[in-house]
């Protein structure tokens, strides 16, 4: 098991915590966190674009001139793709997207991430996540406490709207609920901290 270092807001050092090894020390898969990756994009798209095809388009299916003798190119309708107004080509239709993985594998892939983020000292471990006011200069004051290099996340144990208020005005600062975190905001954040009361979240969650 690892023992990690424990701070409160100001980065000052307030004791250590023991993390569990099934969960924060997993062999690093990196198929499976691109697969879990994919698979959350992909789910994120609502796949609702829709064009009309030359056989949707209002309008005359007509031939706009006989074929031989004017001089001009032969054509069979207006509602073709090459006129003005006409039908698309291969028109995109309202479809899904979305890609379905298993829970074990998703288990796996978000601890996978999680270990890596601690094996290559990205994760911080805080005391408490707790704001006096719904100010930005407060929630800036503890990203320059701890001279953070790149986007934070910040994974809570609860839904603070004090907390959600103050970090909003933050572009690099993304405030999670540990019971909704996943595999991408993991991936895509630089730095990892994580609550105490959001590990023995996770460790509840995600015990076998």
């Amino acid at each position: 098991m690892a023992k990690v270092k424990v701070f409160n807001m100001q980065a000052q050092e307030v004791g250590t915590m023991t993390l569990s090894k099934d969960l924060f020390e997993v062999e690093y898969n990196e198929p499976l966190i691109h697969e879990a990756v994919v698979a959350y994009n992909a789910n994120q798209r609502q796949g609702t674009k829709s064009t009309l095809t030359r056989s949707e388009v209002r309008g005359k299916a007509a031939k706009p001139w006989r074929q031989k003798g004017t001089g001009r190119a032969r054509h069979g309708s207006r509602k073709a793709p090459q006129w003005t107004g006409g039908g698309i080509a291969f028109a995109p239709k309202p479809r899904d997207f979305s890609k379905k993985m298993n829970k074990q594998a998703r288990r796996y892939a978000l601890l996978s991430a999680l270990s890596e983020k601690v094996r290559q000292g990205q994760v911080t471990v805080l005391d408490k996540l707790a704001f006096t006011e719904a100010k930005t200069r407060e929630a800036q004051a503890f990203v320059d406490a701890f001279k953070f290099n790149g986007s934070v996340l910040v994974v809570n144990d609860a839904n603070d709207a004090v907390v959600k208020r103050a970090t909003a005005n933050l572009a690099n600062l993304d405030i999670e609920e540990a019971a909704n975190i996943n595999v991408y905001e993991v991936v895509a954040s630089k730095n990892i901290v994580l609550t105490q009361s959001a590990i023995k979240t996770i460790e509840e969650a995600y015990a076998e």
